[in-house]
């Protein structure tokens, strides 16, 4: 099975019943299997006329109860961002596919890149957090998924799956768990009457959401709003929503944040990867190590929020950490700013993997 196609398999065994998209490749197998798998499990499937009436659908289908999908890569993504800050306003749980590929613009359709971290942490305007995983197998294609729509019902918030295009196309074997094992997570409803229910009560930091059609008074609004969803474009209630939805993804950042270690025990050196990019770094450090070079890796299964704190534990006792990675430096920046020992970066702008051996010259040159 494609990773793309994994997707579709996760997101139905997460709950995921309504997904609207527009076929962008190196997302496309997301859409195709959509279509078809969806009708079979009483789902919908939308094909929509863009990237941006897609996650527009996707958030009323949310609002609505639906647990909720679309799937794009990094030209759709852009055209996204907006619904995406208005997604994290209306605390409409959802999850985005962004199968990446290189850019700017249209770039390369039909080749990997990872330029589209920082677009997921700072693509739309504003202050916000974002939650992403950043899948780097078939199997965790799958795996991620649903702990994508897991935590998407449990902040309320919009979350990403980050993935490429050599994980969304690569094929491998899938293994699916019994039903009964895989955990899902809905969001919490009310439990006052609909007289007493504020939909965007400032008492919780993760407030419980209505259904619309429910019975309960519901306004959503991409505007800042009180309590009870009303537009309320001033200092004083910006102040108090900002802050909420910031903090509920901060205050919650150590649950919700993964951090893979291999061969830490003893590093001097670590790498610092995500997605694709794990499978050559594993090659290097292992030639590296076979080399009497004492070389860890650090794997980032959610680049967003931030693992500040692994960076700080780990790096305060290492010479140096490498971070590689498909562009000319995105994740680099979190890390140098974290970071207690020297960052180097080691990039390529897409359009291929890193090799084992141009990490391998990168860490002789650091170990020695």
């Amino acid at each position: 099975m494609k990773g793309d196609e994994a997707v579709v398999e996760g997101a139905i065994a997460a709950g995921c019943r309504f997904y609207a998209g527009y076929p962008i490749t190196p997302s496309s197998e997301v859409a195709e299997r959509m279509s078809k798998r969806m009708p079979r499990v009483g789902g919908t499937y939308i094909q929509m006329e863009d990237e941006i009436g897609s996650l527009a659908a996707v958030l009323g289908a949310s609002c609505a109860g639906a647990k909720a999908m679309t799937a794009t890569s990094g030209p759709g993504f852009s055209l996204m961002q907006e619904n995406l800050g208005l997604a994290i306003m209306m605390e409409a749980p959802c999850v985005i596919v962004d199968v990446q590929r290189g850019g700017p613009s249209t770039g390369l359709p039909t080749l990997t890149s990872q330029g589209d971290m920082l677009q997921a942490r700072f693509g739309s305007h504003g202050d916000y957090e974002i939650i992403a995983y950043s899948p780097s197998s078939v199997q965790e294609m799958f795996d991620l998924t649903i702990k994508a729509f897991n935590a998407a019902e449990k902040y309320r918030t919009p979350v990403v799956l980050l993935a490429d295009q050599v994980v969304g196309q690569m094929t491998s074997t899938l293994m699916v768990p019994e039903e009964a094992s895989i955990h899902r997570t809905t969001r919490a409803t009310p439990t006052v009457a609909p007289s007493l229910y504020k939909p965007f009560d400032a008492r919780h930091l993760v407030p419980p959401m209505a259904l619309a059609g429910g019975g309960f008074r519901v306004h959503m609004t991409g505007l800042t709003h009180n309590e009870r969803g009303a537009p309320a474009t001033n200092a004083e209630a910006q102040e108090q929503l900002v802050r909420r939805l910031v903090r509920k993804i901060r205050e919650n950042a150590s649950e919700i944040v993964e951090v893979e270690e291999r061969f830490m025990e003893d590093a001097e050196v670590a790498l610092v990867v995500y997605g694709s990019t794990l499978g050559p770094a594993l090659e290097a450090v292992r030639h590296a190590r076979a080399e009497g070079m004492r070389v860890g890796l650090l794997r980032l299964v959610t680049p967003w929020p931030f693992p500040r704190e692994a960076i700080q534990k780990v790096s305060a006792t290492l010479r140096a950490l490498v971070v590689a990675e498909g562009n000319l430096g995105q994740m680099v920046h979190p890390v140098r700013e974290y970071a207690k020992c020297p960052v180097i970066h080691l990039g390529i702008p897409g359009g291929r993997m890193l090799r084992p051996d141009e990490i391998l010259r990168t860490l002789r040159g650091v170990a020695a």
